[in-house]
């Protein structure tokens, strides 16, 4: 039975560049060379961060769990509740779909001037190389008639 279950591979112990890897530019784009334009390092970290957040499961036909909870959470009054419920669903999200990072932290803030905005800071480190790094992902929700203005 133990012969059928996958191998999990070792994490990588020193820093090996092939692992952070190269990816196409999202949005496509065309480099001055008129090849298509890949995004290298962090920076391809990033852009998968982005691309798994603006996701929401169900979207991609042919792997629909790929994506993120928090658009299940678009029509919620902004309340504590929901700050942690948009928490929990961006670190499972990104510790599901993105192995090249280890979240820290995710903290959804409130703006203060508009009301169906929050801002979720999100403190990771990329593995290879345990650099610390921090992406501020806006999310806007519909705001409920009832919610005072602030």
């Amino acid at each position: 039975m133990t012969e059928h279950l996958p191998i999990r591979p070792e994490e990588p112990t020193r820093y090996d560049p092939a692992f952070i890897g190269r990816g196409f530019s999202w949005p496509m784009a065309v480099d001055h060379t008129g090849s298509i334009k890949l995004t290298e390092a962090t920076d391809d970290i990033e852009r998968s961060m982005h691309i798994v957040l603006m996701t929401a499961p169900g979207e991609r036909v042919m792997r629909p769990n790929f994506g993120c909870e928090v658009w299940d959470l678009l029509f919620e009054p902004v309340t504590p509740n929901l700050l942690g419920l948009i928490a929990h669903a961006v670190f499972q999200a990104l510790g599901q779909w993105e192995p090249r990072i280890e979240v820290d932290e995710v903290t959804p803030i409130p703006d203060a001037n508009d009301n169906a905005l929050i801002r979720i800071d999100i403190k990771y480190r990329v593995r290879t190389t345990n650099d610390p790094r921090n992406l501020v992902f806006p999310f806007y929700v519909i705001p409920h008639e009832s919610e005072p203005e602030r």
